[in-house]
């Protein structure tokens, strides 16, 4: 997993690299979901076939959110 660092203009945007749109193929004009997580915001590409709604599954199954937060404070502090 990758982790990086972006910065948000006054006008609200974020420039995604050209390696990460390469990746997930987002075109110019590309459409992405936004998942607030209440502690955390996730943002994957649209149209992957549910993404958001696996996502969620994924979360609810591993004892939700809160539950999932406790397991990587106490694994790496720094990302709580």
């Amino acid at each position: 997993m990758t982790v990086s660092v972006f910065h948000v203009s006054e006008r609200g945007q974020m420039v995604l690299p050209a390696e990460t749109r390469r990746r997930w193929q987002l075109q110019e004009g590309g459409t992405v979901e936004v998942a607030d997580l209440g502690e955390a915001v996730v943002i994957v590409p649209a149209g992957r076939g549910g993404l958001r709604s696996l996502l969620a599954n994924a979360i609810d199954a591993a004892g939700g959110y809160a539950s999932l937060v406790q397991g990587v404070a106490s694994e790496e502090p720094d990302l709580a």
